[in-house]
């Protein structure tokens, strides 16, 4: 656990890739890997209050996985049912605020009721921010966003010669959310595959070849720890 508190990143937000191939590799199908991640969410979500994370925001589910076949999406989306259920009491008791990002229009009715009602449930907690990306996609949420921006606009109530920096992160999905410190993706892959960003734009990455299912309480004070010792300067000169 990284000593100086100064040096943590207050929000780290995590790219979980690698359950399908971890499944697979031994044997079973990509389900059964998506169930083991769903198991990891829980230790990481556990461990980040006590390794100074105050903000950790998720990728379960981008605008472009429905191109995978529909067992696994219909599996997926149970499965994210049956954690919010199994987990609201958890979270609760642990002081965990939980909300989501992404464009809910297309997840089943029964779903996003449920969504809805653990963010109302958990929203007065402040041990831990956790954020969930279900059907989001940055540039999907950058056009959403966009098209607020117009109606505005066109309806008179926003000059556009106004339009700032803030003004685009005030009508993003993640209003309210700081922007995150520290980006982490699983499974070797180097691509930041349409997650936050806006939002990451001054992030710091690591990349790590561990699949997700296998990702640690451990590796994560690890990353946490070389975090620390980067040198952020967010465009500035490098002191003389």
């Amino acid at each position: 656990m990284p000593s100086d508190s100064s040096s943590v990143p207050q929000h780290v937000a995590i790219i979980m890739d690698g359950n399908g191939r971890w499944a697979t590799g031994r044997g079973w199908p990509r389900l059964v890997g998506h169930r083991k991640g769903a198991e990891r969410v829980k230790q990481i979500v556990r461990c980040a209050p006590d390794l100074g994370i105050k903000w950790l925001t998720i990728y379960a589910f981008s605008t472009e996985n429905w191109k995978r076949s529909t067992e696994e999406v219909l599996g997926l989306m149970g499965l994210f049912s049956r954690y919010i259920e199994r987990e609201a009491d958890r979270l609760s008791a642990e002081g965990v605020r939980m909300r989501f990002i992404g464009d809910r229009s297309r997840l089943d009715e029964r779903l996003q009721k449920l969504m809805a009602g653990i963010e109302t449930r958990t929203a007065n907690n402040t041990r831990l921010n956790l954020t969930v990306a279900i059907n989001y996609g940055g540039r999907d949420e950058i056009i959403r966003a966009g098209r607020k921006i117009a109606q505005a606009v066109a309806e008179g109530r926003l000059d556009p010669d106004n339009v700032t920096e803030s003004t685009v992160s005030d009508v993003l999905d993640t209003a309210n959310i700081p922007d995150p410190d520290l980006v982490i993706r699983t499974s070797g892959e180097t691509r930041v595959s349409n997650f936050l960003l806006w939002q990451a734009a001054y992030a710091e990455y690591e990349f790590t070849p561990t699949l997700w299912p296998d990702f640690s309480p451990a590796e994560l004070a690890l990353i946490l720890a070389r975090f620390g010792g980067r040198d952020r300067r967010f465009g500035g000169a490098e002191p003389a």
